[in-house]
């Protein structure tokens, strides 16, 4: 396995700017957040904490309250905003990996390329939606672990295979941004199409593709523990603070680590997953047999096959695939 951790890394370090613009987001909604939920807790236990069982209820009630209704914001956000700059920045990593130079004012550059290839957000959820709708389809009958192994697996290594079969479920919400990127590249004035050929390129190189996402995503898995374990003495520290004020600090504790999480580390998996996506592709071409191995294994892959055909204007599609990509998660 050819891994492209060096080439990506590269490319990541080219992009700071759309990297820290994420990243920057993430901070400034992370603090609004964090004065938020501060504000609501402390509502709570202001007017609600001295009523005993009842009190703890209804002050436990408002902060759930308070984190629904900010993740729902975010997520509206997220889904009509973010994901055009996240995008963005795909168009400006398939642009440097295709054509080995940085663009000039690169976030505009972004931006535009969104703007001019998907039309709309609209346009832009609706393929990305059957995109991954396909590729967990697809990922959850070519790539079982179990199947791949042609020896009984022993009952101790059980807990083994399901923390990889879910890593490959999550490292999945990563590679429609390998497509949208290959849609960058290829320019194909009928998007269904062109995602179509990105799918069946995808189809050729799973294998590579997806076993470094996997390795990335276990890597992450190590990243977390070990923030985690950073986070220890911070515990001691806020063990000190009154209860109200241990609560806020625990969240602003929480909103640091998830903003350093999805500003920083997401969009250099991003990078690498693209990057390799990009490289491993370049000397593979789409094929009527690829085609008919992923309808036998997506059925969404035959509803965007029927869509290329049809040539349909994404900016009115609306993706019924029922289940979203990458970009949901509340601190992304």
């Amino acid at each position: 396995m050819v891994l492209h951790f060096r080439e990506a890394t590269s490319v990541y370090r080219q992009t700071m700017p759309y990297v820290l613009l994420q990243f920057g987001i993430g901070v400034a909604f992370a603090l609004i957040g964090v004065v938020y939920l501060s504000l609501i807790t402390w509502l709570g236990i202001t007017f609600f904490m001295g009523g005993g069982g009842l009190g703890l209820l209804i002050v436990a009630g408002v902060m759930l309250f308070g984190l629904a209704s900010f993740a729902y914001v975010w997520r509206l956000i997220q889904q009509h905003f973010l994901y055009m700059v996240k995008t963005g920045h795909i168009a400006v990593i398939a642009h440097i990996v295709d054509k080995g130079e940085v663009p000039d004012n690169q976030i505009k550059y972004g931006m535009k390329q969104v703007g001019d290839y998907f039309v709309s957000a609209t346009g832009l959820w609706a393929v990305s939606m059957l995109v991954d709708a396909v590729i967990k389809q697809f990922n959850n009958s070519v790539a079982r672990v179990e199947a791949m192994i042609p020896l009984p697996i022993p009952q101790q290594l059980q807990t083994l295979i399901t923390i990889v079969q879910k890593s490959i479920v999550l490292a999945a919400r990563y590679l429609d941004n390998a497509i949208l990127a290959y849609m960058f590249v290829d320019r194909n004035e009928n998007r269904w199409r062109s995602a179509r050929d990105g799918l069946v390129l995808y189809g050729k190189t799973w294998k590579m593709v997806l076993g470094s996402t996997l390795l990335i995503v276990l890597g992450m898995y190590v990243l977390s523990f070990v923030l985690l374990s950073m986070l220890a003495p911070v515990a001691v520290a806020i063990d000190f603070l009154p209860g109200s004020l241990q609560i806020i600090s625990w969240v602003f504790v929480a909103g640091m680590v998830a903003v350093v999480h999805t500003g920083v580390v997401k969009p250099w998996v991003k990078t690498v997953v693209v990057t390799t996506f990009l490289i491993e592709q370049r000397d593979e071409t789409p094929d009527s047999e690829t085609m008919a191995w992923l309808e036998e294994n997506s059925e969404k892959f035959s509803e965007l096959m029927a869509k290329a055909e049809n040539d349909e204007p994404i900016s009115e599609e609306q993706s019924d695939a029922g289940h979203t990509p990458e970009t949901p998660d509340p601190a992304d």
